[in-house]
């Protein structure tokens, strides 16, 4: 099942297992569109391009509320895994607490841009985590 936002119900669910006072890491894998599919109906450009356009703003969101970018790269193959199943980019973001990721997703500054993402991203999973 091919998944681009979070549902509501998946945020109740984390709200309610994840400490608020403690820092959360967020695990983004992407797998981008051969082209953006935007609302507007918007063309020419690729996937990948939106999503740097989102990374740009979302960058700027992130540090806003004290998060931070710790990690980003391409993977080169998939180990252990459904065959079907291959990802373009990986990205790990740092924030000081559930809270905070929750306040730059509410922000106005991120509903501005988050059109990008939308666009850009064909399937994706965005797994919480807590340091050890």
């Amino acid at each position: 099942m091919k998944t681009v936002n979070p549902t509501s119900r998946a945020i109740s669910d984390v709200l309610a297992s994840t400490p608020k006072d403690k820092p959360v890491v967020m695990l983004n894998l992407l797998q981008f569109r051969d082209q953006a599919n935007y609302e507007d109906g918007r063309s020419g450009i690729s996937g990948r391009e939106a999503y740097k356009e989102y990374g740009k703003g979302a960058i700027r969101c992130i540090h806003a509320v004290g998060g931070d970018l710790v990690w980003s790269g391409e993977p080169t193959g998939l180990l252990i895994g459904p065959e079907d199943e291959h990802w373009d980019e990986v990205l790990l973001v740092r924030y000081p607490s559930l809270d905070a990721f929750l306040t730059m997703i509410d922000s106005p500054e991120y509903k501005a841009i988050v059109h990008h993402r939308t666009a850009a991203i064909e399937d994706s999973r965005l797994v919480p985590t807590l340091e050890a």
